[in-house]
């Protein structure tokens, strides 16, 4: 078995090392090739390992960690442009440049969005043919398949060629993540009337209508987003990233509803009480699919090496995931792929 080495950027997110720590550890557990490189602060990691130490188990999973010091962190609310200049030295930085040397195959941090992009950019470089990375996520649909979506943040504004990149990416992990042949592909606009949009997504239309490579059907409007229409949705990442959250916060209330929802007025009969314990655990399953936390971790797609994008409030499951996407992306080579598919797509000028 091949070994895999990711490092992770432990200082990053809401929590830090009290979430990453576990669920690395948790992560190991169920991959036996896995190895992680934590970076951060010693005095805030080795604590959190001591416990284990003496558990002959447990000791096993410890012996494939290695902690790589960080005397800094970069703050969540930093602005990009500082923290970047101000990197050296820090967890996030060393992490990925851990990636860079080769010593690690893939970066995951739950930090700063902002400074995570520009640096990634910066360290990794971006495959040939792509202007600017774009962050992906998978989410299932209730045709019981997986729509891909980017961006979801990286890019608040997108030219009309930056979109029909980010459409080959997608197609891209379509087939390659979620096993979809000839994926189909649609822009996310405000209608589905082709004079409807801003000029940057009717520009990206026209040409996706004229790329044989790709199966474009059109735009998707944002409730469309869950339905399986399309394989592929395409956006800029402000509209990208509020229709995420928006989802994921109508989930998390409906998810909390239905758990905690209990029968306070008359006991009904027995069979209203069956039918109802029905569709709850129906609901819930459905829902459940669609948990924030088991689809956490945003692949950062269009550098030359792989970095995972986690929510900065991730907790251990949700993090479990990101590694997970960080593990699969590793198996898969992704950058290889996309390099290999855009020389295909784009014409040579473009590249």
């Amino acid at each position: 078995m091949t070994n895999l080495t990711i490092a992770l950027d432990a200082m990053g997110g809401d929590v830090g090392p009290r979430v990453i720590v576990p669920a690395a550890l948790q992560a190991l557990a169920s991959n036996p090739t896995l190895k992680l490189l934590l970076v951060g602060k010693p005095d805030a990691i080795q604590p959190l390992l001591a416990p284990f130490a003496h558990d002959s188990k447990a000791a096993e999973l410890v012996s494939r960690i290695q902690i790589i010091p960080a005397d800094n962190i970069i703050a969540n609310e930093a602005k990009p442009s500082q923290a970047i200049r101000q990197s050296k030295g820090t967890s996030m930085r060393i992490a990925l440049d851990l990636v860079k040397s080769g010593e690690a195959q893939a970066c995951v941090s739950a930090g700063n969005t902002g400074a995570l992009m520009g640096l990634a950019k910066l360290m990794l470089k971006s495959i040939d043919g792509i202007d600017r990375p774009a962050l992906m996520t998978v989410l299932p649909n209730i045709e019981k398949g997986k729509t891909v979506v980017l961006d979801l943040g990286a890019n608040v504004n997108c030219d009309s060629q930056m979109l029909v990149q980010f459409a080959v990416m997608g197609a891209v992990m379509a087939e390659e993540l979620a096993g979809i042949q000839h994926p189909k592909v649609a822009l996310l606009n405000i209608g589905e009337e082709d004079s409807k949009g801003l000029d940057n997504i009717r520009e990206a239309a026209a040409v996706l209508k004229q790329t044989a490579s790709i199966n474009y059907i059109g735009y998707v409007e944002g409730n469309d987003l869950l339905t399986g229409k399309t394989d592929v949705l395409v956006c800029d990442g402000f509209a990208g990233n509020v229709t995420l959250k928006t989802m994921e916060g109508i989930v998390r209330i409906i998810l909390s509803l239905l758990k905690s929802a209990s029968t306070k007025n008359k006991k009904p009969s027995w069979w209203v009480q069956l039918a109802k314990k029905w569709i709850k655990k129906r609901i819930i399953k459905r829902f459940g699919e669609l948990n924030p936390d088991q689809y956490n971790g945003a692949t950062l797609l269009g550098l030359k090496g792989i970095v995972i994008k986690s929510h900065g409030a991730a907790n251990e499951q949700a993090f479990i995931a990101a590694i997970e996407h960080a593990v699969h992306a590793v198996e898969r080579q992704v950058p290889d792929r996309i390099a290999a598919r855009l020389k295909i797509v784009l014409p040579k000028s473009e590249q």
